[in-house]
């Protein structure tokens, strides 16, 4: 794989160069939030019901945050999904036992239907995943660990986390991963990550909400200029900000 020559350039200085576009409710029962994505239409949310045991998919109207349709998500002892990623068809999304050093299944769901239709099984909690064209990428329980498949579930690398984030949730955008988590002293911050040499290129350290938890506590997804983060459970508020570039 080759290293792409193309400069970096900056989307956002520092926390105030974003602007908040909006704050949705969500309307239903989103238990603990783990992972979101997004397009024009609706928002994907995972979320694990820790009192019964259950993982759940949500589709919710990004218009209104009305919950259109939920799934659960388990098999047997994986019922924790985490951080997802969808491309034009599918969300993919790890489900893995609640511990660390465990198992997983990363399985692919159709958005249209939301039915599973492929899985594969990793031996490690694997807590986001990120897709591009070729390749799916996970980070397992803190992200201490990066994995890289085809999208058959061949396994074609891992590779050390040196950037010292837990990330929660991840997303390919264009030539960098961009990942959001949390850092060990409680605070949040949004990373993009150079693939495939994984190097840190820009961190932007995050603020707090107004209920004072990190917007990077959680989901986080990315769309050209638009963030949106999913920090708080239940009752959540998904938060859309727009980038300067």
């Amino acid at each position: 794989m080759i290293l792409s020559s193309a400069p970096f350039q900056l989307p956002v200085e520092s926390w105030s160069d974003l602007q908040l576009v909006s704050s949705i409710e969500l309307e239903g029962d989103t238990y603990h939030v783990q992972g979101v994505d997004f397009n024009n239409q609706s928002l994907w949310v995972t979320s694990v019901d820790t009192t019964a045991s259950k993982g759940r998919l949500h589709e919710f109207s990004i218009a209104t945050g009305k919950m259109q349709r939920t799934e659960e998500i388990q098999d047997g002892v994986r019922f924790h999904p985490g951080g997802i990623a969808s491309d034009e068809r599918s969300i993919w999304i790890p489900v893995a036992e609640y511990r660390r050093m465990s198992t997983s299944l990363i399985e692919r769901w159709n958005k249209r239907t939301l039915q599973l239709e492929f899985a594969f099984r990793v031996s490690d909690h694997i807590g986001c995943v990120a897709v591009t064209p070729e390749y799916l990428i996970g980070g397992n329980w803190d992200s201490l660990v990066f994995y890289v498949w085809d999208h058959s579930g061949k396994l074609l690398r891992t590779v050390d986390n040196e950037t010292h984030n837990a990330y929660q949730d991840m997303k390919f955008d264009g030539r960098y991963i961009v990942a959001s988590g949390l850092l060990s002293d409680g605070s949040g911050a949004i990373d993009w990550i150079d693939f495939p040499s994984f190097h840190l290129v820009h961190r932007l350290k995050a603020e707090r909400t107004d209920r004072q938890v990190p917007f990077t506590r959680e989901g986080m997804a990315i769309r050209g200029s638009q963030l949106l983060l999913l920090p708080e459970d239940n009752p959540s508020r998904a938060f859309i900000f727009r980038m300067k570039n």
